[in-house]
């Protein structure tokens, strides 16, 4: 008997020794096994057509944010590729040089997902795809588009856009657009349409016809109320954060939240850092921009402050976009051997935005986007090759499983759900 309890009393020291040292390793254990499990999608990232031929394409680990083997190397399960174009002239000779641009970036997509690596990436139309795809041990690939401005004064565009996979589409970028007004009227006061043109209140009707999600991320206050007013379909904000913990016009104010919440839309958080944290942002872009300088020139290349952007020409916004990710992270590499660097804008600056818009819309209405490859990224989550410290840290914050599966991917993908839905309902 006593050789029976002495047993027991070894096994159970042996089984708390072990219990400890689970707890010792739980968060991190648990935030991996849960980014493992749950499907993880990225709602913004932008592309450049050159990085999509025979040569150099998403097969490469390239100094591009987004890449296959970073997506492989962080965990991103769905990347939702963007057909941006910036805004131009209201005039066919813009729509038409807008409509070049668009095409490019549909064909770059189609070539990589169905030429270039059908083995490693395919194309999603529907959240189905998405769980088949990805059951299957590929990477998804998901189109949005960044402005509406390609498509003219021509709503049958929406269905060629659609045919083509576009599943959002935003109807204004920086810069009126002839649909809508864009935030960027804050800055002056001068709006074009005091909201959508009739155009733009046509377009909604359309995109909620077609089953195609709206984007709310770069049009007017005004604009947004006007789209929830009219559309029949839960809409998104594909790239934006709370307005109330940093005070830019492509952030959502309470009122714009509480509107997202009642319309059962979502909200995809951005790591824009200038979008997250204007001190810290404002200190260290202020500190670096002799560093990125001092890169671009030892690299050989133009360099231009992002303030700067709009006034470049075509081949130069083109190059910049290019060489962006290379020098700003040659220079972040060297302001961290620097003591008097300031503090950059981290994964903690962004959960704080997911932590604000949770408490004050539900958890079921907030999502996850980086804007990489267009000026996002930040501290600890740089490219997509980090995407598990955003889950670690939602599990340092006590966030379940089943919320993080939400944040990730379960709420945009019930939207679609929803909006294509209602879509088949309306034929």
């Amino acid at each position: 008997m006593k050789r029976y309890t002495y047993i027991l009393s070894i096994l159970a020291i042996v089984a708390c020794k072990e219990k400890e040292s689970q707890v010792t390793e739980s968060i991190e254990q648990k935030a991996l096994r849960i980014h493992e499990k749950v499907i993880t999608l990225d709602t913004h990232d932008d592309i450049n057509v050159a990085n999509f031929t025979d040569s150099i394409n998403y097969t490469q680990k390239l100094e591009t944010q987004v890449n296959l083997p970073n997506m492989e190397e962080g965990g991103l399960d769905v990347a939702w590729l963007i057909v941006y174009t910036g805004q131009d002239t209201l005039t066919p000779e813009g729509y038409a040089k807008g409509k070049e641009n668009a095409m490019a970036k549909f064909d770059a997509i189609h070539r990589l997902c169905e030429e270039i690596a059908p083995d490693k990436i395919n194309l999603a139309l529907t959240p189905d795809d998405v769980r088949r795809i990805h059951s299957e041990g590929k990477k998804v690939a998901m189109i949005g588009v960044e402005n509406a401005y390609p498509m003219g004064e021509d709503l049958s565009e929406f269905e060629r856009y659609h045919d083509l996979g576009a599943r959002y589409i935003s109807l204004a970028h920086n810069g009126h657009s002839q649909f809508s007004d864009s935030n960027t009227g804050e800055r002056d006061s001068v709006w074009l349409h005091n909201g959508l043109s009739d155009l733009g209140k046509q377009a909604v009707k359309e995109m909620n016809r077609l089953g195609i999600m709206i984007d709310v991320s770069h049009p007017s206050k005004e604009a947004m109320k006007q789209m929830i007013s009219l559309s029949k379909a839960p809409i998104i904000a594909s790239h934006s954060s709370a307005r109330a913990l940093c005070d830019h016009s492509r952030n959502l104010d309470d009122e714009q939240l509480l509107l997202m919440k009642d319309n059962g839309g979502v909200v995809q958080t951005v790591a824009f850092s200038s979008y997250l944290n204007t001190e810290k942002h404002n200190a260290r872009a202020e500190y670096m921009k002799n560093i990125y300088q001092q890169v671009a020139d030892s690299l050989g290349i133009e360099w231009f402050e992002r303030s700067q952007f709009r006034s470049l020409t075509d081949a130069q916004k083109e190059a910049f976009m290019e060489n962006y990710p290379k020098v700003t992270k040659l220079g972040q590499t060297v302001a961290e051997g620097r003591k008097d660097a300031p503090e950059p804008v981290n994964v903690s600056d962004f959960v704080d935005h997911i932590d604000y818009m949770v408490k004050l819309i539900g958890i079921d209405h907030v999502g996850i986007s980086s804007d990489f490859d267009g000026g996002g990224g930040i501290e600890g989550w740089s490219d997509a090759s980090e995407t598990f410290n955003v889950t670690l840290e939602l599990v340092k914050r006590g966030y379940t499983e089943e919320e993080i599966a939400k944040l990730w991917s379960g709420n945009l993908l019930r939207v679609l759900d929803e909006v294509q839905d209602i879509a088949k309902s309306m034929s």
